[in-house]
């Protein structure tokens, strides 16, 4: 490690001074009690007969309060006679494995325990008939051949490309419902299309399904829940573009437009479809989305635990560290990155021995002529970002910002005798 040790010790780590972001801040202060007056005045429960199996369809993602909204539907759904189970509606997440996927749902608090219904997955389909040319619609067998289907997903912009339904319900219904082999077929004609054929597909399988409602959730920027709509399954298409709307004004955002590093903490599929979202740091994998601030180099230093090895979004960052190389899984990752076309997503970027070394490498290929005049700021996730670092050199820009506000003296970085952060 000689060689490293002699290109990068020697490039300074600027001081750092931790600031406030603010954001517009709409929160419900009782996320259960909201859900239960929604779900029983949108009249969707008078559908629900004596015995009744119900698929509770969730997802891979990390959403604040889902688990809670999940476990008052289903008591809700026992009160109304009926026999509710939950399934993932993933695509192909989880390593495209019924095992991996029953895993990940567990992992993100959807165990029978908490819930009070069981899981059961399946990566078997039925295919409902043609939405269009090479598209066909496939559905979950096990929750095709319950009485009804009840899908919980949150709205929010996507990753890698733009239109009216991004990530949310009808992508849940037109991909996640469709398991691996859905998935690759709406992604098989790659994202320039997918605006297209998420309606579209969507559409079909509404129809000839037995999707009864679905369950909206928004989350502010702190990733707290700002609202919850429950909407029956014929109006979905129809109201979900205005709910998409409503997500984007609240999204997360850096408050620099133009930054040399960005260091993230961590990234994961529990965060983001591709580990982090790419809105936040500018940086995308495909040509189909572009916006966000201008970000010389991206660093990597770990990789969540609930993400369970995926480390789909590591090919989008320039620099990471073996702690996240040896935490990464093909049989997770690639499955993911086959089925959406999109090879560049799971590529490992280079990595460094230690946090340090990768945060020092990020700074000595920035081509600035003066490392210590680098713009840098440290963020744990691209979904907790109301308190951030900075470096020294940002805090006056920062102080005239009304969005932001500083609140510690300049620091230096903690690094144990491994050169990690403490």
């Amino acid at each position: 490690m000689n060689v490293f040790n002699e290109l990068l010790d020697r490039i300074p780590i600027p001081r750092m001074v931790r600031a406030r972001q603010s954001y517009d801040r709409p929160v419900l202060a009782n996320p259960e009690e909201e859900f239960r007056s929604r779900l029983r005045g949108s009249g969707v429960l008078a559908a629900i007969r004596k015995g009744m199996t119900i698929a509770i369809g969730v997802g891979s993602r990390g959403i604040s309060n889902q688990p809670l909204v999940v476990r008052a539907l289903v008591a809700e759904l026992k009160g109304a006679g009926a026999q509710p189970f939950t399934f993932p509606a993933m695509g192909s997440h989880g390593g495209a494995t019924a095992e991996g996927q029953k895993a990940m749902l567990e992992g993100l608090g959807f165990g029978e325990e908490y819930i009070g219904a069981p899981i059961r997955a399946t990566m078997e389909t039925v295919e409902l008939g043609s939405a269009g040319p090479d598209l066909p619609a496939h559905i979950d067998r096990i929750a095709h051949a319950a009485d009804g289907i009840v899908l919980v997903n949150r709205i929010k912009p996507h990753v890698a490309f733009r239109g009216p339904y991004e990530s949310g319900l009808a992508k849940m219904i037109a991909i996640g419902l469709g398991k691996q082999r859905g998935a690759e077929i709406c992604h098989n004609l790659g994202f320039g299309k997918m605006a297209e054929h998420i309606p579209t597909i969507a559409r079909t399988t509404l129809a000839r399904s037995r999707i009864l409602f679905a369950v909206g959730l928004l989350e502010n920027a702190y990733h707290e829940t700002a609202r919850i709509e429950v909407i029956p399954a014929a109006e979905i298409l129809e109201r979900e573009p205005a709910l998409q709307e409503e997500a984007k004004r609240l999204s997360p955002r850096l408050a620099f437009d133009r930054l040399d590093v960005l260091v993230m903490d961590e990234i994961g599929k529990d965060i983001s479809g591709t580990g982090f979202d790419t809105n936040v740091a500018g940086r995308y994998h495909t040509p189909y989305i572009s916006g966000g601030p201008q970000i010389t180099r991206l660093v990597v230093l770990d990789l969540t635990g609930k993400s369970h090895g995926n480390g789909n979004g590591l090919g989008i960052v320039d620099f990471t560290t073996r702690r996240v190389l040896e935490k990464f899984r093909f049989d997770q990752t690639y499955p993911n990155a086959l089925t959406s076309t999109v090879p560049m997503s799971v590529k490992i970027p280079m990595v460094l021995e230690s946090d340090r070394h990768a945060i020092q490498a990020a700074i000595r290929t920035t081509n600035l002529v003066r490392k210590e005049e680098v713009r840098l700021v440290r963020i744990k996730n691209t979904i907790a970002m109301d308190e951030i670092e900075i470096s020294e050199n940002l805090a006056e820009e920062a102080r005239g910002n009304p969005s932001l506000q500083v609140i510690s003296d300049p620091f230096t970085l903690p690094f144990d005798a491994m050169g990690n952060l403490l």
